[in-house]
């Protein structure tokens, strides 16, 4: 389909969504078309460990660069340079009890990003911290607060700190929730919410629109309740009606994208996400090169509904997630038991439509 058809399309299908809030996260992002190499092979790339250390509020702190630094007078996540025969684990420990004063008990990989600065490369290893004993305090006169994840979009950061942003504020599960069986759509959502899952895609693409305005407008509600996000499926029909907090464009609708889609919706204060469907390097780059916010990549493991579709492997998916600078979401064939494996391999989280409501 050409691409002036497919925006003519999204235009009439999907919601108008303002860009506030969350929305703005990915705007600030900029990625070439071509993400590879990320960076001058001739260059020299400078490896820190970083790490998202939240507190038991859900509050992440972030540090204020001293100006005589590169990247001066900007926010940052804590952390520092990886000294010579120095883990990235090890070198994030060392850094946060010289900077914060605090102990890390443990740390969670959270994603490998690279980024090329006109006079510098660097690669961040970014951890999540939340088991960490002691008070912080700022050991080296740096300033430093603690702030709600939505919030960071209103801070000046690093260029290559954006993409932790956005996986700041995303949780560790993506729930989808479609419509095999539509006499159980409200039954599996309030399943999908006591398991404590925060992000929800509606996959809807057989329901009728009547069915689907009532079930979002019953839904949203108590999603707001539970502090959830609901994502609408670009394949659902009449979705352009709907006003939730997102849209997830399916492979084929991303790749005859040309651009992130712009929408405007006048009408509500919902947050604005664009994720997508990925099976492969080029949508995962088109998905990077058009300012998506995150990805879902499947099948990493053989799936009961489509077991003639070859998998992707957990070694296969991280050489694919390492090629981009996105939060991805592994699908096909997993549970929450496999989340330590998916973010040893570099994802985000894990995506599933049964594991969430078994």
């Amino acid at each position: 389909m050409p691409n002036t058809e497919l925006e003519s399309r999204l235009k009439n299908l999907l919601p108008s969504f303002k860009k506030k809030g969350l929305g703005q996260i990915s705007q600030k992002v900029l990625i070439p078309l071509d993400v590879t190499p990320f960076y001058d092979p001739d260059m020299k790339v400078l490896q820190v460990a970083v790490g998202v250390v939240k507190n038991t509020k859900g509050q992440v702190l972030i540090s204020l660069r001293d100006e005589s630094l590169h990247q001066g007078g900007l926010w940052e996540f804590p952390g520092g340079k990886i000294e010579t025969n120095e883990t990235a684990e090890q070198a994030l420990v060392r850094e946060l009890k010289e900077e914060l004063a605090i102990k890390v008990t443990a740390a969670t990989h959270l994603m490998t990003l690279n980024h090329q600065y006109p006079d510098i490369a660097v690669q961040l290893n970014v951890f999540l911290v939340e088991d960490y004993t002691g008070d912080t305090k700022s050991c080296e006169g740096q300033a430093f607060k603690w702030v709600k994840p939505t919030d960071l979009k209103d801070y000046d950061f690093p260029a290559a700190n954006k993409t932790i942003i956005t996986a700041a504020c995303l949780p560790a599960f993506y729930a989808i929730l479609d419509d095999a069986d539509e006499s159980l759509l409200w039954v599996n959502l309030q399943k999908i919410l006591s398991r404590g899952v925060k992000l929800i895609q509606l996959r809807l693409k057989t329901t009728s629109s009547e069915t689907i305005k009532q079930f979002i407008e019953e839904a949203l509600f108590l999603c707001k309740q539970e502090d959830a996000l609901l994502l609408i499926n670009s394949a659902v029909k009449n979705a352009a009606i709907i006003a939730v907090n997102g849209i997830h464009l399916t492979s084929h609708d991303l790749m005859a994208a040309t651009k992130r889609p712009d929408f405007t919706l006048s009408s509500t204060k919902l947050a604005c996400w664009v994720a997508a469907s990925c099976h492969n390097l080029q949508e995962l780059q088109h998905a990077q090169a058009i300012g998506v916010d995150f990805v879902v990549l499947a099948p990493v493991l053989n799936t009961k509904t489509h077991p003639e579709t070859k998998s992707l492997g957990w070694e296969q998916f991280a050489k694919l997630v390492s090629q981009v600078n996105l939060p991805v979401y592994a699908l096909g064939g997993l549970s929450e038991a496999e989340l330590n494996s998916a973010r040893t391999a570099g994802a985000q989280g894990i995506s599933a439509i049964r594991a969430f409501l078994e």
